[in-house]
């Protein structure tokens, strides 16, 4: 599963959430595809969609099926929101914001660690992680990045060579 947002406030009287997302387009959703809600650390509980629609390409409302009061609605607040793969898979080449979470492998030195956040600059998509202890930005250009396996959850990257060893 991918984590993908996480349910920002309550809307309306009759149990609607609205739904924040990093996937940057509001066609993603579909009624027959269930968010799953980490309830508690390591526990993801399935709910399914009753009604959806995009406020804009970063929230939906959404109306969950055993959700129908606004008090069942506050109990899902700030709780984060995960979907298969298979959900996003043709977006999650276009959207790096999906590869929090993913493995890093590097052509010459193997498998790094896993990505714990992502940023933008003008010009590209920077990857952090921490290695040994310490904060490590990696450049996520199409130089760098060799391919993407989304059932492994990996990154696999050619990084310059001397890169890492500002860091370690």
């Amino acid at each position: 599963m991918i984590r993908i947002g996480k349910i920002a406030a309550t809307h309306g009287l009759q149990g609607a959430l609205i739904l924040t997302h990093i996937v940057g387009n509001a066609r993603w959703l579909k009624k027959e595809e269930p968010l799953f809600l980490e309830m508690q650390k390591g526990s993801f509980i399935p709910f399914f969609i009753s009604a959806s629609k995009a406020a804009n390409d970063e929230e939906y409302v959404v109306n969950l099926e055993e959700t129908t009061t606004v008090e069942a609605a506050r109990k899902l607040v700030g709780k984060h929101v995960y979907v298969n793969e298979t959900v996003l898979s043709k977006y999650a080449a276009n959207s790096p914001l999906l590869w929090i979470g993913f493995k890093v492998n590097d052509a010459n030195k193997g498998e790094l660690g896993v990505v714990d956040d992502m940023m933008h600059t003008s010009t590209q998509w920077i990857a952090r992680m921490i290695i040994n202890g310490k904060e490590v930005l990696l450049p996520l250009v199409n130089e760098t990045i060799e391919s993407i396996d989304l059932k492994k959850k990996t990154l696999y990257l050619d990084l310059p060579e001397g890169l890492l060893e500002v860091y370690l």
